[in-house]
């Protein structure tokens, strides 16, 4: 295998491609931006994102409150950030509305975090192959630079052309593929999160006025 793929490794070529796709990364990206795009490639291998576990656990909430009142909540285990924070203001009283504003600025957040981290792996996909012809350039200059040594011509055309290869496998077979199923990641978890609106919702407006009662006891 190895002998069959050794005509088509070359690392001038591949460090001109994929060194200049980073560079253009890191150059065009926030910090944050690009920290969270890569730290994102974790979430490729993972399940999708089912609610189901979390309207369960909210349900369960609902039962504990009805039995020892909304406080009991605070020393309840959260793994979810976002149901974490909306029990978190059910607890301090928050009403219907503030949960129901809270779950939405967390979702419009998570929203742009996830488009931020595709965006940055279709710029990739788009810039790969414009770097496989700028390796595919220096390839040609290096020919001409050495038409009188027709032993050395050989390198420099390897550069050209697999440049111009690497390009197009890395933009289509790599890249487009990460920001595509990182966009559907996104979309499948935001779909599966609005579920979750309506039981916390339910479960402020239920709890909202006893905590008012309590504070005023």
């Amino acid at each position: 295998m190895i002998t069959l793929l050794a005509p088509f490794l070359d690392p001038i070529a591949f460090a001109i491609v994929g060194g200049g796709t980073l560079a253009a990364m890191i150059l065009r990206t926030p910090a944050r931006d690009l920290a969270n795009g890569f730290a994102a490639l974790l979430t490729l291998g993972r399940r999708h994102f089912v609610a189901d576990a979390l309207l369960d656990q909210i349900a369960a909430f609902g039962r504990i409150a009805r039995r020892h009142g909304v406080m009991a909540l605070d020393r309840s285990v959260i793994a979810d950030t976002d149901v974490a924070a909306a029990v978190a203001m059910i607890v301090d009283g928050g009403t219907s509305e503030e949960v129901a504003d809270l779950l939405r600025q967390r979702r419009r957040a998570r929203s742009e975090r996830a488009v931020a981290a595709a965006e940055l792996w279709a710029g990739a996909a788009d810039t790969a192959p414009a770097m496989g012809m700028i390796g595919t350039l220096i390839g040609l200059v290096g020919m001409f630079v050495k038409m009188r040594d027709p032993s050395a011509i050989g390198a420099a055309m390897a550069v050209a052309l697999l440049a111009t290869l690497y390009g197009a496998v890395l933009a289509n077979l790599v890249f487009a593929p990460i920001a595509a199923r990182l966009r559907r990641h996104a979309r499948d978890e935001a779909v599966e999160r609005l579920r979750l609106d309506a039981p916390l919702i339910a479960l402020a407006a239920r709890e909202a006025p006893r905590a008012v009662m309590a504070e005023v006891a």
